[in-house]
């Protein structure tokens, strides 16, 4: 089987670097897990008014709402089973500010009924995206988000444009540092920039095993729907 990210890129995933190919193949089949450990050089966030967005958001580790430099970082990377029977692999980003860390949560499922990658963000998966990934022309990856949907209860409605954010990511592996190299920018199409970060981070792979879920990296609430 192929991971989530083989299936939604197709053909594409061979352009890939081969570092950047192993990291993008962490899945059930693999049988590994990735967990990473660097630096976000920068940890930035849009103007003022965004900070109260960000605060609420971070509640359900959404977003981040402080800023920084040389911020440690860590990723891990699980694949799993969710619970509606589905192969998923958590992102859980955890940036180490002085006094208080920040986490970053999200999980990755593809729709086999869709042909996309759906991305799941927070402890309790409200709110969801559709990703479109695709390789960069020098073995990295681009990962660019479709528009938010919420999903709480029986409801299941667009986020309109107004309130929501937009993501880019570029990710590429640097063999001179053996470090992958990380940028993600939110923003909105009306208010420009919301959050971002940029740094590199150093991988160790491991056996995923086919437990449970461990208990930080569990979301609250699994969301079902696609």
């Amino acid at each position: 089987m192929k991971s989530v990210f083989q299936r939604a890129m197709g053909d594409d995933f061979d352009r890939l670097h081969p570092q950047m190919r192993r990291r993008l193949s962490v899945g059930l089949a693999s049988d590994e897990a990735l967990v990473g450990h660097g630096t976000m050089d920068r940890v930035w966030r849009g103007a003022r008014f965004v900070a109260p967005f960000l605060a609420v958001g971070s509640m359900r580790n959404i977003l981040v709402p402080r800023t920084g430099r040389d911020v440690p970082f860590t990723i891990v990377n699980l694949p799993y089973t969710d619970d509606a029977g589905r192969e998923a692999v958590t992102f859980v980003r955890t940036f180490a500010f002085p006094g208080r860390p920040r986490r970053f949560d999200a999980a990755m499922v593809y729709s086999e009924e869709r042909g996309r990658l759906v991305d799941y963000l927070g402890t309790h998966q409200h709110l969801a995206c559709d990703l479109h990934v695709e390789a960069d022309g020098e073995g990295g990856a681009v990962i660019r988000s479709d528009r938010l949907r919420l999903r709480e209860g029986p409801v299941d409605v667009a986020v309109p444009s107004l309130i929501s954010g937009d993501a880019v990511v570029r990710e590429r592996y640097d063999p001179d540092t053996g470090r992958f190299r990380v940028s993600v920018r939110v923003s909105n199409r009306r208010f420009g920039p919301l959050f971002g970060y940029e740094g590199s981070f150093a991988a160790v792979y491991r056996p995923a095993g086919y437990g449970p879920l461990p208990a930080p990296l569990r979301p609250r609430r699994q969301e079902s729907r696609v």
